[in-house]
Order: C-alpha cells, then structure tokens, then sequence
C-alpha cells in the first residue's frame, strides 16, 4: 500500500510510519515541526520530509490511505486535498483496529501509569521468548520501533489514549480498539479542554466499558474508587478481575514484593508502580504467560523512558518523570518520599490542564511530603495556550502551603544548583522547564 502520513513527526506516528515501511509498505509524510528523537528515527528510515510545512501537491490519486495525525488541523491542506479525491482517511486508533481486527487485541487504558503497565507487559513477553505485535507511546529499552505489526503472534497489545482521534473524528481513541483484553488502571480527570468536567471524563471510561467484546476479559484497579462504581454499575457482557497493591516492604533502599517463591527485589519503585505491575501481571496471565516466568521477568524492568527515569547519581539521586496530571504529581512524590525520605520535587505546569485556572485546584495537596515543593511555569507558555493569566501567587493558593514557585527559568536553574539536604531529586513534566540542561545543572550533586 501507499500510505501519507499527514502529521508523521508525532511520537506514535512516526513509529507507526516505520513499522509500517519495514512491513513493505510505501511510505510518506509531512509536518511543519519535528521535534527529537522523532527527527532523527524519520532521517535514519528516509521518512524525514525533505521540508517542514504542508504541500497539497503530495496528495494523489495513487496514495491507498490517509493517516491523520492530531497535530493537523481541520483546514489542513492536504487533508482538505483528500477529502476532495475520495482517498481512504484513517485516524491513527482506527488504523490500528483494521490492521489488529483479526487479532486479540490487549489494551491498556486508565488515566495514569499506562505506558509503564505496556512496558511491563513487553518486557515480559520479550524475556519470555513470546513475541508479540504492539504500540506504546515511549521509548523503552531493547525495542528499536515501538510499534510492530508483524510479529507473527496473535496478540496486539495497545495503549488506550483517552485523548480524541483526530481533527476530524473527535471519539476518544480507546473507543476504536474493541478489546479482547483490557485492564483500566484509575480514573483521575484530566484533559481539562476536550473534557470539560469530572462527569464528562468519567463518562468516556463508562462507554469504553461498553466497547469491550462480549465475553472479554475486564482487569481493573479496585482501590480507585471512581472506578469500582464504575465497574459495578456497568451491564457489560464481561469478566470482571479486581486487582489490588501487592504485599511489598522497603529494605535500604529496594522495594520487595512477595510471591509463591518468596520476597523478590525490583528495580521499580513506589505504589503506583507496583499497581502497575499487578495490573502487568493479570495481562501476562491472560495472554499465557506462567506466573513464575512473570516474576522473573520483573525483576530486571527499570522503566519506561521518563518514567522515573535515573538522570543522574552522585551523593543525590536525580530522576526524570513524565508526571504532570494531578494523580500521577502525588504518585511520584509519595513513591519518592517512600522511598529516600528527604526529596525535592520539581513540578512543570505545562499542559492545557495544568496551566488552566479552572482546573488549577485539582493539585491541591499534590506535593505534600516532599521537604522541598517546588512548581515552575512560563507565562510565555500561558500566553501560547491563550488561556487566562497566572500569577506566582495564585499557583502557590492552588497547590497549597510550603509550595515555592518559580515563573522564571534562569530563576529555577540558580536555585537547582544548590541540592540542599536532599536524598533525591525528581524533575516532573511533559515539557522542558525552558530549556534548562537538566544533566549539566545536576553534575554539581
């Protein structure tokens, strides 16, 4: 097939756009801003369009299909070029689905700790000798392309973004998949500006219920409230596995958990990492995988890029995490605090959400337990967004007392030179705190 990729720089469709190259297809694609490692993956493959922008001119009557991508916009040239010859326009969830219709489709959705929970999954199956075709949406250590369509095995196992498909198909993607197989980690409102309330979020969680296929296999989180009900509620032809936290204890440092053989180490730590490992592990034991063989396989997971990820070690540790939503800022600094005791914890306010007044409220109490609660934001990305002016004041009111917060880079960047009397360090966003070279800023510690 000849495929376009209208949007092909973001951190899924690039990886979808090599996949599908290296399965025999012809590939091409535009964007009018690339960003790393998506840049230089493109440039290694020949994918990396030869300009940025949009050039109507691309789309011809000899392209088979059309993969849109979110970052393109309604008016989008060469989506409008499409439309007008007739060709086959696929969102990426729904082209994910025609590829993995014939296949037993595993999905991992919820509102934090998805990527990790995949991760888990794969590296698992990889450890196992059982591969299996998959999507993430990070880069996880020994996987070259996080997407793989041919695999030879029976299985796809997928994130379940509650995020919107496209400019131009406005359903959440987790809605497209029809799982065999799902777990939902939690329920935590977040993507303020498509979903404007708690109820209207929630909401999406209760469809999705419905969209699993009959007789499947529904996993779910039972200490997150919001989700139980949820579950309970549901009339969904599905069976039902409740999981919980593990039995685990924190000896110099390293997090055990029990099984059948004993107390096991793991290189992962805090309580939502282990919530995600059970939730792995119902996964594994779906698709056939021996306990054992799991528990084998844990033990040598250290992560997901930028899921508390190790930046740097001297007498500080510093970690890099994508946290940002409200849930998964109070996951990463309990986890922390749990785990070193005296922490720093550095927060970029950086999405829609977070940025928003309205939903500013939501981290009320976020970072409590860390000796040092810090919060950094750009009035420059404020202004971007076209939302409401913040003030340093009305972040530190949202967040609540013993909260500092910085509205300038090279403000934040002098203050992180001085470790103070930390254990470690977490740098928490899905964005770049200005700029700031972290590794360098840290090599003083």
């Amino acid at each position: 097939m000849r495929i376009h990729f209208i949007a092909i720089g973001g951190s899924a469709m690039h990886n979808l756009a090599i996949a599908l190259q290296q399965g025999g297809h012809e590939i091409s694609g535009s964007d009018d801003q690339i960003f790393e490692p998506s840049r230089s993956r493109l440039a290694a493959k020949g994918l990396l369009p030869a300009q940025d922008g949009w050039f109507a001119e691309k789309i011809t009557e000899e392209l088979d299909a059309i993969i849109l991508g979110m970052h393109a916009r309604e008016d989008n040239p060469e989506l409008k070029k499409a439309q007008e010859l007739g060709i086959n326009i696929f969102s990426y969830p729904e082209f994910l689905y025609e590829v993995s219709k014939d296949m037993t489709r595993v999905v991992i959705a919820g509102s934090h700790g998805k990527t990790t929970t995949t991760a888990m999954v794969l590296h698992a199956m990889q450890h196992a000798g059982m591969p299996t075709n998959y999507m993430v949406g990070a880069q996880l250590e020994g996987f070259d392309c996080m997407v793989e369509l041919e695999s030879g095995s029976e299985f796809m196992v997928m994130e379940g973004d509650e995020y919107l498909s496209s400019p131009i198909d406005r359903r959440p993607k987790f809605h497209l998949y029809r799982p065999n197989i799902t777990v939902i980690t939690g329920i935590a409102w977040d993507h303020i500006n498509v979903f404007p309330t708690f109820e209207d979020y929630v909401d999406q969680f209760r469809q999705y219920l419905d969209t699993i296929e009959p007789g499947g296999a529904l996993i779910y989180n039972e200490g997150d409230a919001v989700l139980k009900k949820l579950v309970e509620e549901s009339d969904a032809p599905v069976k039902r596995f409740p999981y919980h936290l593990p039995v685990s204890t924190i000896e110099d440092g390293t997090t055990y958990i029990e099984t059948a053989e004993g107390m096991m180490p793991l290189q992962v730590f805090g309580e939502h990492n282990l919530s995600n490992l059970e939730a792995a592990r119902w996964i594994c034991l779906e698709m056939g995988l021996q306990e054992d063989d799991f528990h084998d396989a844990i033990m040598s997971f250290s992560g997901a890029q930028n899921r508390m990820e190790l930046l740097h070690e001297g007498s500080v540790k510093v970690f890099r995490d994508f946290a940002h939503a409200p849930s998964k800022v109070q996951a990463a600094v309990k986890a922390l605090a749990a785990q070193f005791g005296t922490v720093r914890t550095v927060l970029e306010l950086h999405t829609f959400s977070s940025l928003n007044p309205e939903f500013l409220p939501q981290y009320q109490g976020a970072m409590q337990g860390a000796h040092d609660a810090w919060v950094y934001f750009s009035p420059d990305a404020v202004a971007h967004k076209k939302l409401p002016s913040l003030s340093k004041e009305d972040v530190a009111a949202a967040f609540g007392p013993g909260v500092r917060v910085f509205d300038s880079a090279a403000a934040l960047e002098e203050a992180l030179r001085v470790p103070g009397e930390n254990n470690a360090v977490v740098m928490m966003s899905s964005g770049n705190f200005g700029g700031i070279d972290l590794e360098a800023v840290f090599q003083t510690y």
